[in-house]
């Protein structure tokens, strides 16, 4: 025959069945700081996040989920945003200059990708995500250490 593997209408209808069904798990959610001047959203499956335990997330209360450029959209306040490093510097944390809230940044982990604060999607039932710990702590303490947490890139 032509071409490569040829897949059988039965394993057409399933991945076709997988693809649909991923589709309509994908959500946009909208979110924003507590004042209103920056606004986001995302397409994504929000089903988990992700509880870290390191000294700036602890403090934060932030619930993690981690999202790529092409599912994430500023739609305003990039001017209102002000950034903060500490450490290794890789990760950017972006937080609302006028309000203080940290509704998204770029993470070390990963710093081409969004790491997006639940809390700060509107009608979102943070009750029913997964919650992982992850042991930040630990991690924060070396720069080196690779992640180990929920949100590898693939």
């Amino acid at each position: 025959g032509r071409g490569g593997p040829r897949l059988s209408p039965k394993a057409l209808d399933g991945e076709q069945r997988d693809m649909t069904a991923r589709r309509i798990a994908m959500k946009t959610y909208r979110g924003s700081c507590h004042c209103g001047g920056v606004q986001f959203e995302i397409r994504t499956e929000l089903t988990r996040v992700s509880e870290c335990n390191c000294s700036i997330c602890r403090r934060k209360g932030y619930l993690h989920h981690m999202v790529s450029p092409d599912r994430f959209r500023l739609i305003q306040g990039d001017a209102d945003l002000a950034t903060y490093q500490f450490g290794t510097k890789r990760a950017l944390h972006h937080f609302c200059r006028h309000c203080g809230v940290a509704a998204f940044y770029r993470p070390r982990a990963n710093p081409a990708n969004y790491m997006v604060n639940a809390r700060c999607l509107e009608n979102v039932d943070l009750d029913s995500l997964e919650r992982v710990a992850f042991d930040g702590l630990s991690w924060e303490l070396r720069p080196d250490a690779p992640y180990t947490g929920i949100w590898k890139s693939s």
